[in-house]
């Protein structure tokens, strides 16, 4: 039984991700239909963004309340309900009314389901969970692109991707019985301490320090991602489509590296997945960084910067029940989920306004300064728990 409900939580993974990548695939395609300009994704994005930080913060009295496996059924419902909103959207304020549970929807099962893997399972687990979340990323714009290949609607797009959320909850709740059968739920729910809450987690040493070192990740990993063509192409002198080429291998580089880890993070341990992360992260900046005429230092680093990120997140999360208490992991989880979505959100734009006022060759810097911050307050915490 905890095999199948292994794979249960490996398919709800995919679920997780195949949203995720789904408004920049169609959104050339959507922009044109509604008559909006290129910058409204920003809009639509960060209502998606602000739905999910709310619903990770209020992770820890959902699940509690409702359990895991109840509360990853009902997420996946309300982001396949999303999902057709938008198929159906005839106006930007439909959009925007649809971002609204589109977000909900992903904070939640991503805290629940985090939390749960980082209580249950071993390392290596969470490792190939994050890995089959790239797995469902990287699926939904294929189904897109075939989608607008097939009848050049992006509605059609957009209602496949639902249709797959749909037959997934359905399964969700046809597998409810086994969260309770192996025990998490009742683990969950009976003889529970208190609810810790925002403010009881922040009273916990070294909370501040993971918070950050989450919020510096996420926001270099988004990032290094979205600006890797414009520094190729606008800074590196690579044609169009060698930038956007290498920009994908960034992401391939994420999602190999995560499959890749599970093989070893049970024998290295967390803390020591995330230096070794954090140092091959460094080794690709210093390719990109390297001077000449010559690009292939660059495009090389950034493929070494995606393979080091691969170990941080997924490490991170799992290492939070022995940081701070398997009691207080939900709550704390939740809060990380948030920092990372501050961090994803406005880390990327505020790279794009220094870009446009100073230069794109700042990428690096950028996310070296980023990188500085993850690796500062990783060994703050490390070293308070040696203390």
């Amino acid at each position: 039984m905890l095999s199948l409900l292994l794979a249960i939580i490996y398919m709800a993974f995919i679920s997780l991700g195949l949203p995720d990548s789904l408004l920049g695939a169609a959104w050339p395609a959507m922009r044109l239909s509604f008559d909006a300009p290129l910058s409204f994704a920003g809009v639509i994005s960060m209502i998606i963004a602000g739905g999910t930080i709310l619903s990770s913060l209020l992770s820890e009295r959902l699940t509690r309340r409702l359990g895991t496996g109840l509360v990853t059924a009902l997420s996946v419902a309300l982001t396949a309900a999303a999902l057709f909103g938008f198929s159906l959207s005839s106006s930007l304020w439909m959009l925007c009314f649809w971002a609204i549970p589109y977000g909900l929807g992903a904070g939640s099962i991503d805290a629940a389901l985090n939390n749960y893997v980082a209580l249950h399972y071993s390392s290596r687990h969470m490792s190939w969970l994050h890995c089959f979340w790239g797995v469902g990323a990287s699926i939904s714009p294929y189904i897109m692109g075939a989608a607008l290949a097939l009848d050049g609607r992006w509605q059609t797009g957009y209602r496949s991707v639902a249709l797959i959320q749909i037959a997934l909850t359905a399964l969700l709740f046809f597998a409810l019985p086994l969260w309770k059968r192996n025990g998490g739920e009742a683990a969950e729910q009976e003889d529970a301490p208190p609810l810790l809450g925002i403010r009881g987690a922040l009273k916990i040493r070294g909370v501040g320090y993971i918070l950050l070192a989450f919020l510096a990740y996420c926001g270099a990993e988004t990032t290094a991602g979205l600006w890797a063509s414009s520094y190729l192409a606008g800074a590196r002198g690579a044609d169009g489509e060698t930038a956007a080429r290498f920009a994908s291998l960034f992401y391939l580089g994420i999602t190999f590296g995560r499959f890749l880890n599970g093989f070893v993070a049970d024998r290295m341990g967390d803390r020591r997945m995330i230096r070794v992360g954090i140092g091959v992260m460094a080794a690709g900046l210093l390719l990109i960084l390297l001077p000449g005429s010559t690009r292939l230092p660059a495009l090389a680093g950034l493929v070494v910067f995606g393979l080091g990120c691969a170990p941080v997140y997924p490490s991170i999360i799992h290492a939070t029940p022995s940081n701070f208490g398997a009691e207080n992991s939900q709550a704390i989880i939740g809060m990380q989920m948030a920092s990372a979505y501050v961090g994803s959100t406005f880390a990327p734009p505020l790279f794009g306004l220094l870009a446009q006022k100073l230069s794109l060759r700042l990428y690096p810097v950028y996310l070296l300064l980023l990188l500085a911050l993850l690796f500062v307050m990783s060994e703050k915490l490390n070293r308070l728990k040696k203390g």
